[in-house]
């Protein structure tokens, strides 16, 4: 697709799925490609915007070596065809992040986008810049599109220089809060995108701000909400947004407790709970283990709403 085309699509709905991990902490690429036809298959976006498929949640992407993310972005790939978007998150390790975008350059269907994660660690936010910018002429020659995602405001100045300077780097990832989305916008050259990042709550407000499309976390569990709310703000159907946000709340506010700490484990065990038969969350992984029997219990609460949207 062109790149203006893929633009468009972005400013829908990006789903990040949880990857089911198996009693042996391995990726269950058959469950995980049945979850990935249900994203494909429920897509309810308006507008003829194709779905958005990413692997690339911080809360998954770390559990993964760089040969298992290659079979995890083929077996997605396949799924996902040319009926989609797909995306995937590279950790940026240095002679690691070289590897996994060559490699899944070189796939029969690779990524359209990568997303380029949180750098972990003590470092400087202008020569993490330059690094990208390398980075992003190495690989954009081989047809590879970025996205770079904020998870620390100080860092603003520079990926506004970045993405100002790299044709390669086509956007940001709002991961930090709503204070930043304005001024990231004013800043950036008009065609840039700016995409919330923190699911579906304040994504309207993110929105009016000039942030365009949001990612879902919840959208295994909650298709039709998240392209429900995705069209609304597309509408200018705020008043209507803001309720379907609302429905959502109660799962999204248990994922983003405590540092995100449920982040994943609590979409998980929606999955788990909810007896959908087109969807698998897995027994779990050391890092993101199942959550306890309260917060299960809260868990199946917030479940109750979005059963309808499914």
């Amino acid at each position: 697709m062109t790149l203006d085309e893929m633009k468009r699509h972005l400013g829908g709905v990006t789903a990040i799925p949880i990857l089911p991990f198996n009693e042996r902490v391995e990726v269950d690429l058959e469950a995980h490609a049945k979850n990935v036809r249900y994203l494909m298959n429920s897509n309810r976006l308006d507008g003829g915007l194709k779905r958005v498929v990413a692997v690339a949640g911080t809360s998954l992407i770390h559990h993964l070596e760089e040969k298992e993310q290659t079979r995890v972005m083929e077996a997605t790939g396949r799924v996902v065809g040319d009926e989609g978007v797909l995306m995937s998150g590279i950790v940026p390790r240095w002679g690691a992040a070289d590897r996994a975008a060559s490699a899944q350059l070189a796939l029969e269907r690779p990524p359209d986008v990568f997303l380029m994660m949180p750098l972990a660690g003590v470092y400087d936010p202008a020569g993490y810049a330059e690094f990208l910018l390398r980075f992003g002429e190495k690989h954009g020659q081989n047809g590879g599109r970025f996205l770079i995602y904020m998870r620390n405001a100080r860092d603003m100045d520079s990926i506004v220089s970045l993405l100002n300077r790299s044709e390669h780097f086509i956007g940001v990832k709002i991961g930090t809060g709503i204070a930043e989305v304005e001024p990231m916008s004013a800043a950036l050259s008009p065609d840039k995108l700016v995409i919330w990042g923190i699911g579906e709550r304040n994504s309207t407000a993110a929105w009016k701000l000039g942030a365009k499309g949001h990612t879902s976390g919840t959208a295994l569990v909650a298709a039709g909400l998240a392209d429900a709310l995705n069209n609304a703000q597309r509408a200018g159907e705020f008043e209507k947004a803001l309720r379907l946000e609302g429905v959502v709340g109660a799962l999204e506010e248990i994922r983003f407790r405590d540092g995100r700490m449920y982040n994943y484990s609590a979409v998980a065990e929606a999955l788990r709970l909810s007896g959908f038969a087109d969807v698998e969350g897995g027994s779990g992984h050391p890092l993101n283990p199942r959550v306890p029997p309260d917060v299960s219990r809260e868990v199946e609460r917030a479940l109750e709403p979005l059963r309808a949207y499914h």
